[in-house]
């Protein structure tokens, strides 16, 4: 009789103890799987000595990237002798870096002082998201602004009729449709591949090459095609760059007057500068081939393009260009009048 009761009044349903063995073997790898949807970024964590130099440095850059850049973007939209094609896509690449560096430099900040180094699995996401986003457009922003220059310097005639404002905003929005379009590519064919088990990140943010080192399968399809992408946002710019500096050369060197030479070249400089240090570290980092210490090797690298870059472009575009110092200085003279 105990039995028969028992049999007719069987426990209380769980998920765990359905009778299917693999309803078992399902439920509780999505149990797993839902307590370790986070990942561990590594960062210099091997190097514990160099983290509270990194912190200070990261801390200082960040700041200094911040003031610089919401300096530039202030004083283009402020000052009306500012509102020109050139200073409105440097108020873009402003804009740019702003976001750019503030998706990664907090969270390897805050990594830095823990002793767990986590991140969630949607800001990971969105970290890989944005860094994508914002870098493939950067790529193509350079590029329009040397073909402004190209214009300037080469077509003055022109200038006013090519780069007129209603084209400088297709311009623009071209540079960030394309950017995050390709992002939203990338990021989808990155995450759909399955991971391994320990979800450790050797990296201080979530990249792609350093994703695809988690990855359980073959990842040679998603290299060739993350590869044949680099092409085209890496090679493709700096090759037009490089051919409308050409051209400005040429133009620079046949311009009589040594203050229009010296003027010239002092405007271009700054954007080459610029050019060398985005394209120069990405290209490093993107078109070589994998090697044992690339990972190691891409952690400095990459700290370049995420820091260092957005950091000097303002002081490079400042520092170089005497209209930007006037344009601060009557700026910061309005200020102080307007508070007697």
């Amino acid at each position: 009789m105990l039995i028969n009761n028992f049999k007719a009044c069987p426990p209380t349903y769980n998920p765990l103890y359905n009778s299917k063995p693999e309803a078992v073997l399902f439920n509780i790898r999505v149990a797993n799987e839902s307590i370790s949807w986070e990942f561990i970024l590594l960062g210099f964590s091997d190097r514990p000595w160099l983290e509270l130099p990194l912190f200070v440095v990261f801390l200082v850059s960040y700041i200094l990237t911040i003031f610089g850049n919401m300096m530039i973007i202030l004083v283009s939209r402020l000052d009306s002798k500012l509102h020109t094609p050139m200073y409105f896509f440097l108020t873009n690449l402003s804009l740019l870096d702003l976001c750019y560096t503030t998706s990664i430099v907090p969270q390897m900040l805050v990594n830095i002082c823990s002793t767990r180094k986590v991140i969630s699995y949607g800001s990971c996401v969105a970290q890989l998201f944005i860094f994508l986003a914002l870098g493939c457009t950067e790529c193509f922003l350079l590029v329009v602004m040397s073909i402004d220059r190209f214009v300037a310097i080469c077509r003055p005639l022109l200038y006013s009729v090519l780069m007129h404002q209603r084209r400088c905003l297709h311009l623009a929005a071209t540079c960030w449709i394309s950017g995050f379009s390709n992002s939203v590519l990338q990021s989808t064919w990155t995450l759909q591949i399955p991971l391994c088990g320990h979800k450790k990140v050797d990296h201080f943010f979530c990249e792609i090459p350093a994703l695809l080192r988690l990855s359980c399968v073959d990842t040679t399809a998603i290299e060739s095609e993350q590869f044949f992408m680099s092409l085209i946002f890496l090679l493709i710019p700096v090759t037009l760059i490089l051919i409308s500096y050409g051209f400005i050369v040429q133009a620079v060197l046949r311009i009589r007057s040594a203050e229009g030479r010296r003027k010239a070249f002092g405007t271009c400089g700054s954007h080459l500068i610029v050019v060398v240090l985005f394209y120069g570290t990405a290209i490093y980092m993107y078109l070589q081939p994998p090697s044992p210490t690339s990972k190691d090797r891409g952690k400095m690298v990459s700290l370049f393009y995420v820091i260092i870059t957005p950091m000097l472009n303002p002081l490079i575009y400042t520092l170089r260009n005497k209209e930007v110092k006037k344009a601060f200085k009557r700026l910061m003279t309005s200020v102080i009048l307007s508070r007697k």
